[in-house]
């Protein structure tokens, strides 16, 4: 679907609600005996002007100023913009009508009149169209919040469907460990990263987000475990700055990511495979990179059924307007950046 057909799929009610407004300006404005392009040359510059500071108004003063909680700028800033809006309009239609004088403000007697057809107007209609553009965020904010916690549930749900006995499920890995021979270490560090792993998911992930230091290491117990599984013609690099710490992040948000790019690792015998992991914290964000070796196989479902499509509506729910993903589905590799606002 190009652009075109998307600009009428959604912003053609925008269109039809200004061109109604135009109409019942100009119908109800101008007696049918009065009919005349000054006349409609007028309703277009009100109208026009009308619909600027709206737009204005909903889409940038309200998400910059407002919802930032600067009162004071978003006030100072609606004022200014809605007095300069009307002292230029008047200035048009004055040049329309022939007599630029006709909006001469320094004249005393009829400036209190100026204000009152010109600007007051306007102070009222923007206001009303930014308590719509309020009410409709409240609304989607509402919605956000019914299924977010729709989702939470259903996600307790399932773990809970899923949750074995701990402590029969440790008891059975300690009793592994001890008949592991001493002289196996590999075998026995295996065994306690993965027990690790498994008290992360089972004890430690109550709360709604978790220190990154956790998650960090359940990420490096995840990537050591996968090298175990590779020769030398694999290369696993982790990397990780040391800044990245001292904030929270939701559990089990990067793993996709990485189970994702052992899955669909190449497998050439004639050159390097390799899963490569960047993070840090940059400019009060974090980032994380991974890029991995493909051949032909195109990477575009997750490991275990959770799918691209469902790791992007997570991040959609937790970290609304808070975060980029790139993803870079290139011949020879596989690349995923996201970045994350850091709530300390």
């Amino acid at each position: 679907m190009g652009k075109r057909s998307l600009f009428f799929r959604y912003r053609l009610h925008h269109v039809l609600f200004w061109m109604l407004v135009f109409g019942l300006w100009y119908f109800l404005r101008y007696p049918v005996d009065r009919f005349s392009n000054q006349a409609f040359l007028i309703t277009l510059v009100k109208v026009t002007d009308l619909a600027i500071l709206v737009y204005m108004t909903n889409l940038v003063l309200i998400p910059s100023l407002l919802y930032k909680k600067k009162y004071g700028w978003f006030a100072l800033a609606f004022v200014a913009m809605v007095v300069t809006s009307s002292l230029i309009k008047m200035q048009i239609i004055g040049q329309i009508m022939n007599n630029p004088g006709l909006f001469d403000l320094s004249d005393r007697e009829k400036l209190k009149e100026r204000i009152y057809d010109n600007v007051i107007p306007h102070f009222f209609l923007v206001i009303a169209g930014a308590a719509t553009k309020l009410m409709y965020d409240h609304s989607r904010m509402q919605q956000r919040l019914i299924e977010m916690a729709r989702e939470k549930a259903e996600a307790e749900l399932s773990f809970l469907k899923s949750q074995i006995n701990p402590h029969f499920l440790f008891n059975s890995l300690n009793s592994v460990y001890f008949l592991i021979n001493k002289e196996n270490p590999e075998a026995r560090q295996a065994l306690h990263k993965f027990s690790d792993m498994l008290r992360y998911q089972l004890y430690e992930m109550n709360g709604a987000r978790i220190p990154i230091e956790k998650e960090l290491n359940y990420l490096k117990d995840y990537v050591d475990l996968q090298k175990l599984r590779k020769d030398e013609n694999y290369n696993v690099e982790f990397n990780c700055s040391p800044e990245v710490k001292d904030f929270s992040i939701e559990p089990l948000l990067l793993i996709p990511f990485v189970e994702n790019a052992f899955k669909h690792i190449s497998h050439k015998t004639t050159e390097k495979n390799f899963v490569r992991l960047d993070m840090s914290r940059l400019n009060g964000h974090f980032n994380f990179t991974i890029e991995n070796s493909t051949e032909h196989a195109k990477p575009t479902d997750l490991h275990g059924g959770i799918g691209l499509n469902n790791v992007k509506r997570r991040l959609e729910l937790l970290y609304p307007d808070k975060y980029s993903l790139n993803i870079n589905d290139g011949e020879k590799t596989y690349t995923v950046d996201l970045k994350l606002k850091i709530e300390s």
